[in-house]
């Protein structure tokens, strides 16, 4: 094994080590918060959402690059490409908008009641599950062109024009024009909820910040401070403010590269830039349910009560024994 096939294994065996335990993490303590509550918030819902959308990415692509880098395992045929990339680009893509819905639901919640706002927020509340099913459909269909253009590299190592050399495989297009109007669908897929997320977390900056004023106002007059309701949402909209920022910030990497992918003539010999690539949109992946499980107050509670729970039930089973 080569030094740089040893780094890029041990490179996706570090977000596969991150992410796959955290995303599970995320997504068990939800399931247990909707077994003891028969129900999640819509805010709940979509977090959920995302952390399965994120552990599709690691699971699927990190894992399985890790597999194949250290030669334990390779599906990476005709088929195995296909799947892969596809299944890689669809929850990619899902994770992108997911984290949108969730800072614009955020955006949404902090608005006055009674206000229009409110109503919109109550109105995408109820319609949640068609939100859901809306982006699965858009993601899906325009992940489609992986299906038809992804081949093994073994069998398509002398297709050097219009390819993206991803190690295992090559995407492979029939054209200039072809490649140039997957790869604009796909920056304007990341761009559009790049910006609107963008736009909802300055929104929410901003009212944090109002707010952080009135209640130095309210404290150095009369010493009242803001509720415990408005505290949670607060803290819950810094939440997503951290999460929109360490998108921005990955994701703006990644979308650079890609552009710059897509100005090059010919297929690249080395698969560097879009191991790059895929690195960065997965630590996206990795590196936000640490970010759950830090802020979220819910995720925190029920692995306490996990972690609470145990030890008793081993002292239980031991004095049972004696």
């Amino acid at each position: 094994m080569s030094s740089e096939q040893f780094v890029r294994g041990m490179l996706y065996l570090s977000l596969t080590v991150v992410g796959v335990p955290g995303n599970t993490v995320v997504i068990l303590a939800f399931l247990l918060l909707l077994h003891q509550e028969n129900r999640l918030l819509p805010a709940d819902a979509i977090i959920l959402h995302l952390a399965c959308a994120n552990l599709l990415v690691v699971g699927v692509r990190c894992l399985l690059e890790t597999l194949a880098s250290f030669r334990l395992a390779n599906i990476f045929g005709d088929i195995g490409c296909k799947a892969v990339i596809f299944v890689y680009r669809t929850s990619r893509s899902l994770s992108i908008w997911l984290t949108f819905v969730l800072s614009a639901y955020q955006c949404l919640s902090i608005a006055p009641p009674g206000s229009r706002w409110a109503s919109a927020r109550a109105f995408v509340a109820h319609y949640l599950g068609f939100v859901f099913l809306f982006l699965w459909l858009l993601n899906t269909c325009m992940s489609s062109a992986a299906i038809l253009f992804s081949f093994d590299r073994q069998n398509n190592s002398t297709l050097t024009n219009h390819g993206i050399n991803v190690e295992f495989c090559y995407v492979h297009f029939p054209s200039k024009l072809s490649k140039q109007a997957n790869g604009a669908a796909q920056v304007g897929r990341d761009v559009v909820p790049m910006a609107l997320m963008t736009l909802a977390s300055l929104i929410i900056l901003v009212f944090l910040y109002k707010h952080s004023q009135q209640v130095k106002g309210l404290r150095s007059s009369s010493g009242v401070s803001g509720g415990g309701s408005s505290g949670a949402e607060q803290r819950a909209a810094k939440a997503v403010v951290a999460l929109v920022t360490l998108y921005v910030v990955l994701y703006g990497v990644d979308n650079g590269l890609w552009v710059y992918t897509l100005t090059v003539r010919k297929t690249m010999s080395s698969s560097l830039i879009s191991d790059l690539r895929i690195f960065f949109s997965s630590l996206y992946a990795a590196l936000s349910p640490v970010v759950i499980i830090v802020s979220n107050k819910k995720v925190n509670g029920r692995l306490r009560c996990v972690a609470q729970e145990k030890p008793v039930q081993e002292k239980a089973t031991s004095l049972s024994t004696m």
